[in-house]
């Protein structure tokens, strides 16, 4: 069971999610806010990425854990499939639930919840470092005999189809499927930041671990989506690390030593008691929600979305098992893909340093893979579209500066 889930799965994503908004613009439901979009589909090609090199990382670790268990298990009858799946289904329950009760699991997951839509986009705006946290959570499987390599196949699948229920447009389902099965209104009210569906619904595929362990809520009210301090920012480097650097800044402020080393594992939000209480940034104003909006630089969205399908491809050449990029290759291009991320999230606020850092992305990426590529087996024309998207890239980044330089500048960001 030795696949790249993640390669394979990929058509599947990217066809459900384009489905998803073709619908949503037809029906002008307001579903699809486009800076928030490009901020999640921005940060899903760092995460694809990340979820491969974590995944080799793990992989060693995992076969020598593998040598103390007792007994082998095998993993390609039915029976130890769907065995193997409950197993990491069960598991999930609980790495989710340390997600959201401890602060330490909280800062590795908080940025997934950080937007403020709910939609297939938002389904791929994961952490980075929660990636490492949920395959460390899955060796218990090993211990008991699965092989490594099939359960992180199947971790891989695992998240795969919690891809389904961040939606919005498919409603609520006949009792007896919402019964069991983790269904998109189950999943809406776990993104909810209401009072009443805040730390609910855990579950990963059945939602019969909620029912057991009593975190379940049913959908009732109408859901706000988002964190109840927002980040107010569209920058994935502060999305995904703010929570560890309010963590790392109180354990470094308090005088206790005790709570120094405690703070990591005490529940969601505490803070050692020598320190004020923390000031709440707030996503109400008299009852009503307000939702984070910016104004971007002139004549960029065309551009934003060029470069958004421009980079699957790219993203392709680190995830797939077949790519002829070489580790280190990967790595460079995994740098290149967060800068390219914090450019657009800058172009999206218009920062003044979104543009020149977007130009020497855009340079050093395509300069590097198409040297790389011509170095390689790959086919010539892989080299030669990346030789042409360089030069498109080029020519348009120099239209959106000019129109930028002639605007009038505005505010950078709004609630």
């Amino acid at each position: 069971m030795s696949i790249n889930v993640y390669a394979i799965a990929t058509p599947f994503v990217i066809v459900l999610a384009l489905g998803e908004f073709a619908y949503c613009v037809i029906r002008r439901n307001g579903y699809y806010a486009f800076q928030d979009s490009i901020a999640s589909m921005g940060t899903a090609v760092l995460n694809q990425c990340v979820n491969v090199a974590v995944a080799l990382l793990v992989l060693p670790l995992f076969i020598q854990l593998g040598q103390l268990a007792p007994w082998r298990l095998g993993a390609s009858s039915p029976l130890e499939l769907v065995a193997l799946f409950l197993g990491v289904d069960f598991l999930f329950y609980w790495f989710h639930r340390f997600g959201h009760r401890t602060n330490i699991g909280w800062a590795a997951h908080s940025p997934h919840h950080s937007t403020e839509e709910l939609n297939y986009a938002v389904a791929l705006r994961a952490s980075v470092t929660q990636r490492l946290f949920s395959f460390l959570f899955y060796w218990p499987l090993v211990l008991v005999g699965f092989p490594p390599e099939a359960v992180l196949a199947m971790v891989a699948f695992h998240l795969v189809l919690q891809f389904i229920p961040h939606t919005r447009v498919i409603p609520k389902l006949p009792r007896w499927i919402e019964s069991w099965l983790n269904t998109p209104s189950h999943h809406r009210v776990h993104h909810a930041r209401n009072d009443v569906y805040i730390d609910k619904n855990y579950a990963g595929f059945l939602i019969i671990w909620d029912k057991l362990f009593g975190t379940f809520e049913e959908e009732k009210e109408a859901c706000s989506y988002g964190l109840t301090s927002p980040p107010n920012t569209w920058d994935p480097t502060v999305i995904n690390f703010q929570a560890w650097a309010k963590l790392v800044g109180d354990a470094l402020a308090t005088k206790s030593h005790w709570d120094r080393l405690r703070i990591w594992v005490m529940p969601t939000g505490w803070r050692p008691a020598d320190l004020p209480p923390r000031p709440s940034v707030g996503w109400q104003k008299d009852g009503v929600e307000l939702k984070f909006q910016s104004t971007e630089l002139p004549g960029t969205r065309a551009y934003l979305v060029f470069q958004l399908l421009a980079a699957m491809p790219f993203m392709l050449l680190v995830s797939h098992h077949a790519s002829p990029l070489s580790g280190w290759q990967k790595l460079v291009l995994s740098l290149l893909f967060w800068a390219m991320a914090t450019a657009w999230s800058g172009m999206l606020e218009s920062r003044r340093w979104s543009l020149p850092l977007e130009l020497g992305r855009v340079l050093a990426m395509g300069v590097a893979v198409t040297w790389w590529l011509l170095r390689s087996p790959a086919p010539q024309s892989w080299s030669a579209l990346c030789a042409g998207w360089l030069l498109a890239s080029l020519v348009w980044l120099l239209v959106v500066r000019t129109a930028a330089h002639t605007a009038t500048p505005m505010p950078q960001g709004t609630r």
